[in-house]
């Protein structure tokens, strides 16, 4: 009792693939990392606005400590954004430097 008109007799339509090669997985991830790095710089300059003072009775941090710890925050940064900018390169060179990274883009 079925209809002409139902649809069963088309064909399915074909899924693209969900695998993604190796080197694309890998560049989206370092990506992914690079986009979370000013939120891990924000929660690390944060931090010491947690730390006690005098007000509170307990033995406070020096000025000279926390200025030690900002600008030692500020230079890991830098240091990380280097080594995901110099990890995307080799990624960059790996692919255009990949014979089968040619036959998939045609």
């Amino acid at each position: 009792m079925s209809s002409a008109g139902d649809g069963k007799d088309r064909p399915s339509p074909v899924r693209p693939s969900l695998f993604l090669e190796r080197q694309s997985y890998r560049r989206r991830r370092l990506a992914d990392a690079a986009r979370l790095l000013p939120f891990l710089g924000a929660a690390m300059l944060a931090l010491p606005l947690l730390w006690p003072d005098d007000s509170e009775g307990a033995e406070a941090l020096t000025l000279s400590a926390a200025m030690f710890y900002i600008f030692a925050c500020w230079g890991a940064l830098i240091l990380i954004s280097v080594v995901f900018g110099i990890a995307a390169r080799r990624l960059a060179a790996r692919e255009n430097a990949d014979p089968e990274a040619e036959t998939w883009q045609r």
